[in-house]
């Protein structure tokens, strides 16, 4: 394993860790979208249905159970514990839009015919797009809490250094995962314009990040 992805790993936790403290601390799930929360509890289902059936070492296993457990504690606080303060109202991205082209996507680009090749592939796909109702929600309420944009940055983080991850595993392994890349690729342009907004308005201490409304 190189620092890249390590450094990923941790980031991708990281961000996790920091939006369920928010939830704890505040007692409150507002700002936060629980369809994005659900698509990427069904990411990581989908993605490790082989925890049971092939190991690869301790890490890859404990990292496997700590995001299955972690995403759907995520999923519970917002639905069942703090459900009254969910912003269900302007959580209102249509998720269909997004699962039936991944759907079909997994079966048409894949590495094997199968149903766990397929699933996982469904997998990388979805991830690639779960963050979009949480930027819609944004996007339509006009700002987000400080504490939801770390999160936010935390989680494009993650995807800069696995592409990072890949050009150094291509470089010294001669490895080249065509669907990961350009997953991976797609998703960190999602996170391109709200990298600026954060960088020049979150880090100069404003309480909240504020968008431009919707026409």
């Amino acid at each position: 394993m190189n620092v890249f992805r390590l450094a990923g790993d941790v980031s991708h936790l990281l961000a996790i860790i920091i939006l369920l403290m928010k939830m704890w601390s505040t007692r409150s799930c507002a700002g936060i979208s629980g369809k994005s929360q659900v698509l990427f509890a069904l990411v990581f289902t989908t993605r490790y249905l082989d925890l049971f059936t092939i190991f690869i070492s301790p890490y890859n296993t404990i990292m496997k159970v700590v995001f299955l457990a972690l995403s759907y504690a995520t999923v519970y606080m917002i639905y069942m514990r703090f459900r009254k303060t969910y912003d269900s109202e302007n959580d209102s991205f249509r998720v269909e839009f997004l699962l039936v082209p991944v759907i079909g996507l997994s079966f048409l680009e894949h590495y094997a015919f199968t149903p766990m090749e397929i699933l996982w592939t469904f997998s990388i796909f979805l991830e690639a797009v779960a963050i979009m109702p949480q930027l819609f929600m944004i996007t339509k309420t006009g700002e987000a809490e400080s504490i939801t944009t770390h999160y936010l940055f935390f989680l494009g983080l993650y995807r800069a250094l696995y592409i990072a991850n890949w050009v150094w595993r291509y470089h010294t392994e001669g490895f080249f995962d065509q669907i990961a890349v350009v997953s991976g690729v797609v998703q960190t342009i999602f996170y391109c314009d709200f990298f600026y907004l954060y960088f020049t308005r979150v880090l100069r201490g404003s309480a909240k990040m504020s968008l431009p409304m919707p026409v």
